[in-house]
């Protein structure tokens, strides 16, 4: 049977099958089992059910994406297939970049039906051409070989063949051992490297190398400095580079100091990978799936070691926990309030460990004294974060009435003589109210005697809120302040209209922008 009702509102919908309560918020069990629902494999839409859930977050995810961002996505065998095919459509299949494949176990599996998976894929999609991977940083297995130097300010170096596979009959000329007299000559078929006059310019820099002892045969000297800063990122990730998921649970279990309250976490240093090669040292990573903050971590993680001042944006819909799971036993109610106290504990352990690259860099004000610098900058690595939950307006959103009498619209006008909800706060509303004049939730704002001051991080745009309270005396200490706008609620005039125009004058008169709700 369906109902014959079409009228109803999505809401109304929601609230009908289960998936959200009588006051609106969305529940965890019900009919649909409200907004998480388990999509089993005995669905016959459970590839469909996914995907659908996937297609609107990944349309938004490249419109967040700058023209030269980049996204992996973490994906195992269940969807990989599926996801390969949607991103292709949504980011075009020019835009695929790479399948890596991380080995997130070391181990097999005995009871394993069938085989034992070892591995997860990661897909990578850049927006557009513009992108540019970097190299990651070169091993020290790759710096071992550059041992040798000859303190003359050319560096480490490692010798190095002088031959080439392929022929060229005019670098084919003797070379002669400087310390015996005794000419070398290529092997039969093959030739050197270079020419005999680029040849001549090594030997005069001394680029040449002759063995220990002078004696052999020529070597070229391969200096580090040289080659490549970096090595090209693969499309195989073992676990002994970027870790496994064991390493992971343990990284949970340190900070914890308990049984780890998340299933799944990733590695940082398989987090750190992919910051390495997809951002730059001041970019803004996003995560839509951040689970326990393993990209927070990673990130604060990262600028420590190199000094950089990424940012990250975690975004994880409040899930319950299992009422038996250890999340539950440790108090946390839901995924979200996992993380952000592991961002927490995470940011203490970063900063106890003593690890930060700014400690050795120069400050802004720093000063050059003799032969060495003072104003060391002791500022440590940010690890400080705000939560921010999405919530209702704290003003109330104008509704045709349905009584359109003029009793109806009479009864709505008085609702909206005061346009603020009753639920809200004046901490929310300087949010939302800096979100609505233009400003970052990453912007300075102070809350002080009755205002709120807003600026953007240039401080070019000084904005004073006035939400509770205003009289004369509290707007003359506000323009004494010189700010470029006035934003006030009308309530906080408490019905005094000679007051309202006053000020309005007021801040004409000083050259400031006045504006009221």
């Amino acid at each position: 049977m369906y109902p014959d009702k079409f009228s109803e509102t999505r809401d109304e919908y929601a609230r009908r099958v289960g998936d959200k309560d009588q006051e609106g918020y969305l529940k965890r069990d019900g009919v649909f089992q409200g907004a998480f629902r388990k999509n089993g494999k005995d669905s016959g839409h459970y590839h469909s059910n996914w995907l659908n859930m996937m297609l609107p977050r990944l349309h938004l995810a490249k419109t967040l994406l700058r023209e030269d961002g980049v996204i992996f996505i973490s994906i195992d065998d269940n969807e990989q297939a599926q996801l390969k095919l949607l991103c292709d459509e949504v980011f075009g299949a020019e835009n695929f970049v790479a399948d890596v494949i991380w080995q997130k176990k070391y181990a097999a599996t005995n009871d394993a039906k069938g085989f034992s998976t070892l591995h997860d894929y990661i897909l990578v999609y850049q927006k557009s051409s513009e992108f540019e991977r970097n190299l990651l940083p070169r091993t020290e297995a790759q710096n071992k070989p550059y041992k040798n130097d000859d303190k003359d300010g050319k560096g480490l170096w490692r010798s190095d063949n002088l031959l080439v596979k392929s022929f060229s009959a005019s670098a084919v000329y003797p070379i002669t051992n400087p310390n015996t007299g005794e000419k070398f000559f290529p092997p039969q078929g093959s030739s050197w490297r270079a020419s005999q006059s680029t040849m001549e310019i090594w030997l005069k820099e001394n680029r040449i190398f002759f063995g220990k002892d002078g004696l052999g045969a020529p070597q070229l000297k391969r200096y580090l400095n040289e080659v490549q800063q970096g090595r090209v990122p693969t499309t195989w990730w073992n676990f002994e580079e970027v870790g496994h998921n064991d390493a992971a649970n343990k990284e949970l279990q340190n900070l914890f100091n308990s049984k780890a309250p998340f299933d799944t976490p990733k590695p940082t240093t398989l987090l750190a990978q992919m910051l390495k090669i997809g951002s730059n040292s001041d970019g803004i990573i996003m995560d839509f799936f951040s689970g326990s903050g393993t990209t927070a971590h990673a990130v604060m993680q990262l600028n420590a070691e190199d000094g950089g001042n990424r940012r990250y944006i975690c975004v994880q819909l409040p899930e319950e926990t299992d009422e038996k799971s250890e999340a539950r036993k440790a108090g946390f109610a839901n995924i979200a309030e996992i993380a952000k106290e592991r961002i927490r504990r995470a940011g203490a352990q970063i900063r106890r460990s003593g690890i930060d690259a700014r400690q050795d860099r120069p400050s802004e004000n720093a000063e050059v004294v003799g032969d060495g610098v003072s104003g060391i900058n002791a500022r440590p690595t940010d690890t400080g974060f705000k939560v921010f939950k999405l919530a209702e307006s704290n003003f109330k959103q104008w509704r045709s009435p349905s009584d359109r009498s003029s009793d109806g619209l009479e009864a709505q006008l008085e609702i909206f003589r005061d346009v603020v909800e009753p639920h809200a706060t004046a901490e929310n509303m300087a949010y939302e109210l800096a979100l609505r004049l233009g400003f970052q939730l990453t912007d300075p704002m102070i809350f002080s005697d009755g205002v709120v001051w807003l600026d953007n991080a240039a401080g070019s745009r000084k904005t004073a809120l006035l939400l509770e309270t205003v009289g004369d005396e509290l707007l003359r200490d506000v323009l004494a302040q010189s700010p470029q706008k006035v934003f006030a609620l009308d309530k906080a005039f408490g019905g005094d209209d000679a007051l309202k125009t006053n000020a309005a004058l007021q801040c004409k008169d000083a050259g400031v922008a006045f504006e009221t709700l």
